[in-house]
């Protein structure tokens, strides 16, 4: 196993029979050692660094219905809120003041902000904070309408591809299109932005198989960040009974996944942190630079409930980031608040 995890690290590529037999057979003393080579080579790339990103969930209103997902349209037991511009604006001014150079802009599929309501409010925030970064994670849209934000002045957009085995796919995600959801990642790295792809850990059904298929779709895309954590059930979703996703199986992948693309950000998720009181910080150790604390307003924090038990929903947004720069400091590791970009990354 030491001998292939070695070549993973040298050259970042496996087979797809490689990659499923690393998975089937991992034992503690080769999981040690996969996690030791993705720290040398997070640290290669970007030192002891962790860039923090303000994260703004700005509306929970959704017109998907993933079967997993808390603010799913027909969850009527959710309490639905939108941001308006100005409390939005007012959120990076507070993130901004506390060292923010990136704001995370988070709703669900809401048609309610149309496309002139993004590209204003991305005009409005790089008119005023230029030197941040903007990310847009508000699910599929057209080319055009990609095209638009990245003009307004966006950089980068997140789009899990949540898994990419496609029967699993169109079982938790009904009426939704497989193939449309991957060729709007396709779509935005043709545009320019920094791409933000990713999959969930433990979902139902779920075999390393389809693990491996995320890792040669990812191999494939090359997005310049990945962000990936385990299935934690909410419960009033379809999924509540179900078993969750685990640390180690994260952990893990999100190793693999440092070695796979060894330049990628990959952020410690809130859900890591949500299962698992140290997650972040093993996720750290594993080889991820990026951690998201809430910028959001207290009062609608509870509401962007995408699974049950979410941390950090309690505190003010300076206490956050004080709380997870004490715990990034304590794990060995420099809080880094500039923007943070890919290191390949250059605006087209």
């Amino acid at each position: 196993m030491k001998e292939m995890i070695d070549k993973l690290y040298k050259k970042s590529s496996l087979s797809r029979e490689e990659l499923k037999y690393m998975l089937d057979n991992m034992d503690d003393d080769s999981f040690k050692y996969l996690m030791e080579r993705a720290d040398e080579t997070r640290l290669r790339y970007y030192g002891r660094s962790v860039y923090m990103r303000g994260l703004i969930e700005f509306t929970n209103y959704c017109q998907r219905n993933c079967m997993y997902c808390g603010i799913r349209g027909s969850n009527k037991k959710a309490e639905r809120y939108r941001l308006t511009e100005d409390q939005i604006l007012d959120t990076c001014k507070t993130g901004y003041k506390l060292g923010y150079r990136t704001f995370v802009l988070q709703g669900g599929e809401d048609p309610d902000f149309t496309d002139d309501k993004i590209v204003e409010l991305v005009r409005r925030i790089k008119d005023i904070f230029p030197s941040c970064a903007v990310t847009l994670s508000i699910g599929e849209k057209t080319y055009e309408s990609y095209k638009r934000y990245y003009d307004a002045g966006a950089d980068r957009y997140l789009l899990r591809h949540e898994t990419a085995t496609k029967k699993l796919y169109e079982r938790l995600d009904p009426k939704m299109s497989f193939e449309n959801r991957i060729e709007c990642l396709w779509n935005l790295k043709k545009i320019g932005y920094q791409v933000g792809a990713g999959f969930m850990i433990g979902l139902p059904g779920q075999k390393n198989e389809d693990y491996v298929n995320d890792l040669m779709f990812l191999k494939k895309l090359q997005p310049h960040m990945v962000g990936i954590g385990p299935f934690i059930p909410h419960k009033d979703t379809p999924l509540s009974a179900c078993r969750r996703g685990t640390v180690k199986q994260t952990v893990m992948l999100l190793s693999i996944i440092r070695l796979l693309l060894p330049d990628v950000l990959l952020p410690a998720t809130t859900a890591l942190g949500t299962i698992d009181p140290s997650g972040r910080e093993k996720g750290l150790l594993a080889g991820a630079n990026v951690v998201m604390p809430n910028l959001s307003p207290l009062n609608v924090r509870k509401k962007y409930a995408l699974y049950d038990g979410k941390v950090c929903t309690g505190e003010e947004a300076a206490e956050c980031r004080q709380c997870i720069e004490r715990r990034i400091n304590r794990a060995g590791f420099i809080v880094d608040m500039s923007r943070g970009d890919n290191i390949s990354w250059k605006r087209m």
